[in-house]
């Protein structure tokens, strides 16, 4: 069997290299790459039987994977994340398996285990469809925001609002940080449709309705969020508001 670890990190890339040569003889053979677009390099050439895909990489995430390779994938791919919460609902049913580093060996045995069983049962290609669902759940609880040199994974409830400016988006967190996105409102509103709690107010501005304080009909009509921003809502946003309210609350 031969194994790809695709990681941006030397350390991890060493720590999974060592302990598959250590306590997995039928892996004879295994290759590192630092990025995913190498990786893919090494998927079309390498062949791998396995594939470990780190999620949080600059640049690309692993979660982009399938912008870069076409059918058939004639591997078993393991997800490796930092963030538990990240992996652990999104993969639970899913037929794509998943490590949590630090990376414990008997996680890694059983994940690997259940590769070579599917190798032997013949389930190697996966279904375009299936590894789609497992990358929609794994995204459908954060968005990457790209700055420069890396990218910063936020989950959505950790989102206040975003703001546009110009081409830009400011990203307003809860923990009163803020990052400036080159990437328009409208990709954001976008990415946020499938969570029902984010609203577009206004033409500039997108409100996680989780830190909706008070909606204040006075002074044209605002909204207040729990850390007392004043969010202005346009017009025509505040009927849809109101039903969103009634139906939400």
């Amino acid at each position: 069997m031969k194994a790809l670890i695709i990681d941006d990190e030397a350390k991890a890339r060493s720590v999974m290299h060592t302990m598959l040569s250590e306590f997995f003889k039928e892996i004879t053979h295994v290759k590192t790459a630092e990025n995913l677009l190498e990786g893919v390099k090494f998927i079309n050439d390498f062949k791998p039987d396995i594939v470990f895909l780190d999620i949080e990489m600059p640049e690309y995430s692993g979660l982009e994977i399938l912008d870069f390779i076409t059918e058939p994938i004639n591997f078993q791919l393991i997800f490796t994340t930092a963030y538990q919460q990240y992996a652990l609902e999104a993969l639970k049913l899913s037929a794509i398996d998943y490590l949590v580093k630090p990376i414990a060996i008997d996680e890694l045995k059983m994940a690997i285990q259940k590769a070579k069983n599917n190798i032997q049962e013949k389930k190697v290609a996966f279904q375009f469809t299936e590894l789609k669902k497992a990358i929609k759940s794994l995204s459908s609880h954060k968005i990457a925001l790209e700055i420069p040199g890396e990218i910063v994974f936020v989950a959505h409830d950790d989102i206040l609002f975003l703001e546009a400016d110009g081409m830009y988006t400011k990203v307003h967190l809860a923990n009163q940080k803020q990052e400036l996105i080159c990437k328009p409102l409208s990709y954001f509103e976008t990415q946020l449709q499938s969570n029902h709690l984010f609203f577009r107010c206004h033409r500039s501005y997108i409100i996680n309705l989780h830190y909706l304080e008070k909606f204040v009909k006075k002074d044209g009509d605002f909204l207040l969020l729990q850390n007392q921003t004043s969010i202005p809502i346009s017009r025509t946003k505040k009927q849809e508001f109101l039903k969103i309210v009634k139906e939400v609350f």
